[in-house]
């Protein structure tokens, strides 16, 4: 693997590739190089690559193949998401359901290529991404913004929903989407049984739900976000 600074070429943009095809990956890096003012940083991997390796590269731009196994690239956009000078992500692919993009989309994605679109096609929007435009396929856009706006919504019903519970029925929830039973919930919080029965049955009763199984099913982003915020 070359790496190669972000001001290698005057005004340039430094790009990291990562596909797992590397016929393809050479062949896009050698076209890209022969571009006024763009520079390829070549990495071809079965697996991606640490964010750290990404990050060392400086790289302007990475393209990212998003049919890596294990949902990889969404891993991996995640990881380098809001971090000081990452590079701008656009996802490559033989493929473009509005579901997959929309996941790319909330993971940090900035755009979204098919790889059988034209190599001119891709620079322009390697060109758009790198000055802090987003890019999505035209003819998935809508299909997009109704699955981001719906998905928006949901989250906004859940937050209604979360703050009608008590900070000790939320931690009971948590408790619950985490896997644990009744007894094990009660040990975790240091309550009794009957105590947590009765959390269980307002959480119910709040939440308009008959199961704990649709509690969690329901509130899962709230109770995400608020894992990934911190410790309760």
């Amino acid at each position: 693997m070359r790496v190669c600074a972000r001001d290698c070429k005057a005004m340039g943009i430094s790009v990291f590739i990562i596909d797992q095809e590397r016929t393809f990956a050479d062949a896009l890096s050698n076209w890209l190089e022969a571009e006024e003012n763009v520079d390829a940083v070549l990495a071809v991997h079965r697996q991606a690559p640490a964010a750290s390796v990404i990050m060392a590269s400086r790289a302007s731009v990475l393209l990212l193949d998003a049919d890596l196994s294990q949902n990889a690239a969404t891993h991996l956009c995640r990881e380098l998401a809001g971090r000081p000078g990452a590079p701008r992500i656009v996802l490559l692919s033989y493929s473009a359901e509005p579901e997959r993009i929309t996941a790319a989309v909330r993971a940090g994605a900035a755009g979204w290529v098919s790889k059988d679109e034209s190599l001119e096609h891709l620079l322009g929007v390697i060109r758009r991404v790198a000055a802090g435009e987003t890019w999505l396929p035209p003819a998935e856009l809508g299909d997009v913004l109704r699955l981001l706006l719906a998905e928006q919504e949901q989250r906004r019903e859940g937050d209604r929903l979360m703050a009608a519970l008590t900070p000790r029925e939320r931690e009971v929830l948590t408790c619950l989407a985490e896997g644990a039973g009744r007894r094990e919930v009660a040990r975790q919080l240091h309550l009794s049984a009957n105590t947590v029965r009765t959390h269980m049955q307002n959480i119910l009763a709040k939440l308009g739900v008959h199961s704990t199984l649709e509690a969690v099913a329901l509130t899962r982003p709230e109770l995400d976000q608020a894992e990934d915020e911190g410790p309760r």
